[in-house]
């Protein structure tokens, strides 16, 4: 019974799954079929679309070739009515080139007339010429006779003549020019250094090293001697410095080339006077002390000259270099002082010519800075200043301010100029500086002898302490102009030959006298 239901289910799902074939079998006949229908209905539509895209494409390559065709047939209007009216203009042109040509034959028969005429004419002319020519040389004969000199000799005389006139002519119009142009520079250059001057208010006299100390008693200086000289010599060795003691009363001397030495023995000196206790141990400690504050005070001056004159990256050594001028005079004259007071100066004028006035302060105050080192390196202070200068960086232009500022060199720049002149004024103001009266005798000597040198000198008188110099010239010996050129030629020889303060005024004078008597 189970095999005969098992059979039974297996044959009835066999039906089934034979009826479920078929029936997906024709399924998927009719599903081909709609796919049939779907494909040749698309076809049906591309090729409805294909066709109508056909038609648009031909009708708009028709109305591209209609519009290519009517601008072209619009061009060929257009060109065919241009190449009408060049060819108007070539036949105007044609015309006006063939009248042209008629008028240069014309022409060219006309000057060929006038050129026949002219050739006539010019050889009637060079007969005439060469009678004149013959007429001149006969003149010239007879001249000639007459004034006993051939015609070169008078022509020689004749350019003699003209050569001395305007010879006298340019120097005369050289010197009014030269006068001229010296009014004006030096009112101007007056009117800028005095405003200068008095802008600027400074003491007239520098205080000056101090290289004596006074003591309280004579007694003072056997302790200051110690026993053998021991005190004396630990002093000298721990300062660099001569101290000489000798028989003015309550007083000795300390002498040194470098014033930063002699200023720290000063000071120590004092102190150990003040205080009593001298002893080789005590003057090591009083001196090594003071060279410190010595080092501070130097630093300070240095930063505050700086800081007063608003000046900006200066290197601390060359600040350094600057305080050290504190303690450095000459001709009695502080050179710290003077290079403030030379930078206030060069800055003032500066300002007053519209010019760089940091530029002229900085090289006002390093003007003289090679004299703070002078007495350990060889050479002038100028070209001590102006390597110092270079080795910390500084301006070319203030590096020229250092070495022009007593006119070895040419200054490269307004501002070296300035430093020179703030130098002259500071050093020619009246009591600024002392020398002695060895030197003012020497200078006035050689003033004299320079104006002497000159042929044509009678006398010289140096006058005004030797800031002027007043020569009188023969006049049979020397004309006018010709004392313009020894004014000039002396000035340049004293600025080359002589050193002095300030400036020296040359004054040339020629007079002529005439002296009769009536009986």
């Amino acid at each position: 019974m189970d095999i005969i239901s098992i059979l039974i289910a297996i044959a009835v799902g066999l039906a089934s799954g034979f009826g479920l074939s078929l029936a997906y079998k024709s399924s998927l006949k009719s599903q081909k079929n709609d796919i049939d229908r779907d494909r040749e209905r698309l076809m049906e539509d591309a090729r409805r679309e294909a066709e109508n895209i056909k038609k648009d494409a031909s009708l708009s390559a028709k109305e591209i070739v209609y519009q290519a065709k009517s601008e072209a047939e619009k061009e060929i209007r257009e060109r065919t009515k241009e190449s009408n009216q060049l060819d108007k203009r070539l036949r105007q042109k044609e015309e006006t080139l063939e009248k042209k040509i008629d008028q240069a034959e014309k022409r060219e028969h006309e000057l060929s007339r006038r050129e026949k005429e002219f050739n006539n004419r010019d050889k009637a002319l060079s007969e005439k010429e060469n009678q004149y020519s013959q007429l001149v040389k006969d003149q010239i004969l007879i001249l000639e006779r007459i004034s006993g000199i051939s015609s070169d000799e008078a022509k020689n005389e004749l350019f003699k003549r003209i050569e001395e006139e305007t010879r006298f002519e340019s120097a005369k119009l050289a010197k009014k020019i030269e006068d001229e142009a010296k009014e004006q520079s030096e009112k101007k250059a007056k009117e800028i250094i005095s405003v200068a001057i008095q802008r600027y208010s400074s003491d007239y006299v520098a205080d000056a090293t101090v290289s004596a100390v006074s003591l309280p008693g004579d007694e003072m200086k056997g302790r200051i001697i110690g026993r053998e000289g021991r005190n004396i010599r630990s002093f000298e060795a721990a300062t660099g410095v001569d101290l000489l003691v000798d028989d003015t009363p309550e007083l000795v001397t300390l002498s040194a080339h470098d014033p930063v030495r002699r200023e720290v023995a000063r000071v120590a000196l004092e102190r150990l006077v003040t205080d009593g206790r001298i002893h080789p141990t005590r003057i090591e400690e009083v001196v090594e002390k003071v060279k410190k504050e010595i080092d501070a005070t130097i630093r300070e001056e240095g930063e505050k000259a700086v800081f007063d004159l608003g000046l900006s990256g200066v290197h601390p050594e060359i600040i350094k270099v600057i305080g050290r001028l504190k303690y450095r005079t000459s001709y009695g004259q502080n050179v710290l002082q003077h290079s403030k007071e030379v930078a206030y100066l060069a800055g003032m004028m500066a300002g007053e010519m519209g010019v760089d006035t940091k530029l002229a302060k900085r090289g006002g105050l390093l003007h003289d800075i090679g004299k703070a080192i002078d007495h350990e390196v060889e050479g002038s202070h100028q070209e001590i200043g102006a390597t110092l200068a270079k080795k910390y960086g500084e301006n070319e232009k203030v590096i020229n301010a250092i070495l022009a500022h007593h006119g070895e060199v040419d200054p490269i720049c307004v501002e070296s100029a300035l430093v020179a002149a703030g130098d002259a004024l500071s050093a020619a103001r009246p009591g600024v500086r002392r020398e002695s009266i060895e030197n003012y005798l020497k200078r006035l000597e050689k003033l004299e002898e320079l104006a002497m040198s000159f042929n044509g000198v009678e006398k010289c008188y140096a006058i005004q302490a030797g800031r002027e110099i007043r020569i009188i010239v023969k006049p049979e010996h020397m004309p006018d102009d010709a004392c313009t050129a020894v004014s000039r030629d002396l000035a340049r020889k004293i600025e080359s030959e002589m050193s002095y303060p300030g400036q020296i005024k040359v004054t040339v004078i020629r007079e002529s006298r005439f002296v009769d008597y009536a009986k």
